[in-house]
């Protein structure tokens, strides 16, 4: 799950060496936290917050077909 969260926000920001990704597991689910440089922070997230939720889906999607609950925050360094 967390290489194909980094790859999809690599692919949308300008410093890409910046981008960096936690992983929480908890109880019942999995936090991501998604670190990108303070100027791509708008970038990732979209106007509306648009880019953040089709982020957001795609990775429930990808978790659900393998039974997990995850979350994705977005985090300025």
């Amino acid at each position: 799950m967390k290489p194909m969260i980094e790859y999809l926000v690599k692919a949308l920001v300008d410093e890409p060496e910046h981008v960096r990704i936690e992983e929480l597991p908890g109880e019942e689910s999995t936090t991501y936290e998604v670190r990108v440089a303070p100027g791509d922070l708008g970038k990732v997230i979209g106007k509306q917050g648009r880019i953040a939720n089709a982020l957001r889906t795609v990775a429930k999607a990808v978790a659900m077909k393998h039974k997990q609950k995850i979350y994705v925050e977005i985090v300025a360094q």
